[in-house]
């Protein structure tokens, strides 16, 4: 990537998962691993703060959204920013702003368990993490919309395996293309979902609970039955050779405290075990870690 800025935005008050704090030190962790170009860790809010029209946290969460956009404003044109989170909720202004440039030319591809498509009045949680995609295609809560709304038919949806009802009907009524994990393990049908949208470019979106569980547990709301590693950086590599990237997020990093047994380096072997994973992750999709 030429010309890359790396954003950390530790947001953890639109999780819904009761260990979210450790998103914190996850995203620390993570864009520190990030290699090259210049990077901005976003101040945000420590604590929690009022919910609002079925929105937890909602007014910490509206700073947090000016506190991204003022960031990306700062970002050279031209330059790709990778957004290190914190829960997906962080990637509202990242996704706004790679529209802003590429306009409908623009498909965005989220790699996640969960399809993030509720609405205030659908969500089990009140967690935005869950309405973020929703919010883009613009059914958002006031106050955590984008300015210009991503059309639906530009949305593919790639290893989502747990939807809420509403969502499943939403993708089937505004034709949101779907590709499940067993889909993703050649990159042809995703490639082939990206250019039915007629796209030039496209955003990459990674919840890490899009893999299986058994790869790497270190998330709020692991599913069973995702993807492997070989399969998601597969597909992002061939993202990359045929369409312009507009951007990038790795989100959801609830790393693992640091309480038990500890190795001669001084890691838990759960630490030691997710931070190899991340490092083969970073390796595949930037060429390098950050040493």
């Amino acid at each position: 990537m030429s010309g890359q800025v790396v954003l950390e935005v530790a947001q953890w008050q639109g999780s819904g998962a009761a260990t979210a704090g450790r998103l914190r030190s996850g995203a620390a962790w993570l864009a520190e691993l990030i290699p090259g170009g210049p990077r901005r860790t976003v101040a945000l809010d420590a604590g929690v703060g009022q919910s609002r029209s079925g929105v937890r946290n909602a007014d910490v969460l509206q700073r947090h959204l000016r506190a991204v956009r003022e960031a990306l404003a700062e970002v050279p044109p031209g330059a790709t920013t990778v957004t290190i989170g914190g829960d997906c909720g962080v990637d509202l202004a990242p996704v706004e702003a790679a529209l802003s440039v590429f306009g409908d030319r623009l498909a965005v591809v989220w790699f996640d368990a969960h399809a993030d498509l509720n609405t205030p009045e659908s969500s089990p949680s009140g967690a935005f993490h869950g309405m973020v995609l929703r919010a883009l295609v613009g059914d958002g809560p006031e106050g955590l919309r984008p300015v210009r709304s991503l059309s639906a038919d530009r949305v593919v949806l790639a290893g989502a395996r747990s939807l809420d009802p509403g969502e499943r009907d939403l993708v089937a009524r505004r034709g949101i293309r779907h590709l499940g994990v067993e889909q993703l393990t050649r990159p042809d049908p995703l490639l082939a979902a990206v250019r039915a949208t007629g796209a030039e470019a496209v955003y990459v979106h990674i919840d890490l609970d899009v893999l299986d569980p058994g790869v790497f547990p270190a998330v709020g709301t692991p599913e069973p039955g995702g993807l492997g590693v070989d399969d998601l950086l597969g597909a992002v590599r061939a993202l990359k050779e045929e369409f312009t990237l507009a951007g990038l997020a790795l989100t959801e990093y609830e790393r693992t405290d640091d309480t038990g047994e500890t190795d001669d380096t001084g890691q838990t072997d759960d630490t030691g075990q997710e931070e190899a994973v991340l490092r083969r992750i970073v390796d595949g999709l930037f060429g390098s870690v950050r040493r």
